[in-house]
């Protein structure tokens, strides 16, 4: 019988530190952000994460005398964001697990100072640097293959600029153990759309409506080399390739050559008073969706201007020409 008592004791203790263990275990899970906020006493601080390709908003939190807390769960490290105004779409960038951080948030200048997040010791590290800087991107995919904190910095500073084959050698670059997270999952949906836009693919088809309200079908160009010219009338670097778009036109409208010009300007007006003042005397369409064109993304159009040059049967000959460039390659394929 003691036996019994004894052994029922030792079940009953067992059982009390499991117990005890997963209630601690309860205790660590999800994250805890204590922050104080310069300058401001009370007000509302909204905490952002980077998915999808944009900050969403997951959070608010009141500010009382100038402190402020977060509690929450991540289901993976992700770059989140901390802001007061609800709209801001740069916030101030940070990287979070599921642990406890603190933060000193000063907007004005634009300063976050995070402390106990391995993942955000690594992103200040490369954070605002590796934009300017390949190698230092190389640098971090040779040094933390592992990490989330390389697959957000090349998303949001390279992926976007890259044709196919520069993108999927960093993907191939990334460690096994990341397969299926957030940012990686951006980077394989960036190398699907890439992959049917490589060169000898048939470029996408697609319609949309002209100055007067006419359906323009891009197939409709067939039989002639077509240059699709991404612009808008807001972007400057795309003002300043139009004098070698008009040059190019010029040069080669009379050599089985047309081009297409698809805006992402949100008004009517100003597309209509660009196309005069600049002299783009081709066709031109717009949907007026600015960044969120169908068209501009069914083409991964991350920045403007950017270009497709097409052949007579509609397959993609080059992407991405400018100056010089574009005028050496229409010579090439229109001599």
């Amino acid at each position: 019988m003691t036996m019994f008592m004894n052994v029922r004791k030792l079940i009953l203790a067992g059982a009390a530190s499991l117990l005890v263990v997963a209630c601690a275990q309860e205790k660590k899970e999800g994250y805890v952000i204590e922050g104080e906020i310069a300058g401001i006493q009370t007000g509302t601080v909204y905490l952002k994460c980077y998915r999808n390709g944009a900050f969403e908003e997951v959070d608010s939190a009141a500010i009382e005398n100038g402190k402020f807390t977060f509690k929450g769960t991540s289901d993976e490290p992700l770059a989140y964001a901390l802001t007061t105004v609800k709209e801001n779409k740069r916030p101030q960038v940070f990287f979070l697990s599921n642990e406890s951080v603190q933060v000193k948030l000063d907007e004005m200048q634009k300063q976050l100072q995070v402390s106990g997040s391995p993942e955000q010791d690594l992103y200040a590290q490369y954070e605002g640097r590796v934009s300017e800087d390949a190698a230092l991107m190389d640098s971090l995919f040779a040094r933390h293959s592992d990490s989330p904190v390389s697959a957000y910095l090349f998303v949001r500073n390279l992926l976007s600029r890259l044709d196919y084959a520069s993108v999927k050698a960093y993907r191939d670059r990334l460690d096994a153990s990341l397969e299926g997270t957030e940012y990686v999952r951006q980077i394989d949906t960036q190398l699907a759309l890439l992959s049917r836009l490589q060169v000898g693919a048939e470029a996408p088809d697609f319609t949309l409506p002209d100055a007067e309200g006419n359906d323009v079908r891009l197939s409709s160009f067939r039989g002639k080399y077509v240059l699709i010219d991404f612009w808008a009338s807001w972007c400057p670097d795309c003002r300043k390739e139009n004098p070698v778009i008009v040059k190019a036109w010029n040069q080669f409208k009379d050599k089985n050559f047309t081009i297409l010009g698809v805006s992402l300007d949100r008004k009517k007006e100003p597309w209509l008073q660009a196309i005069e003042k600049d002299g783009l005397t081709w066709t031109h369409v717009c949907d007026f969706k600015d960044w969120n064109s169908d068209v501009a993304k069914m083409y991964a159009v991350k920045w403007i201007p950017k270009s497709f040059l097409l052949d007579p049967e509609g397959k993609i000959v080059a992407s991405g020409l400018e100056g010089d460039v574009l005028l050496d390659k229409l010579q090439e394929v229109l001599k």
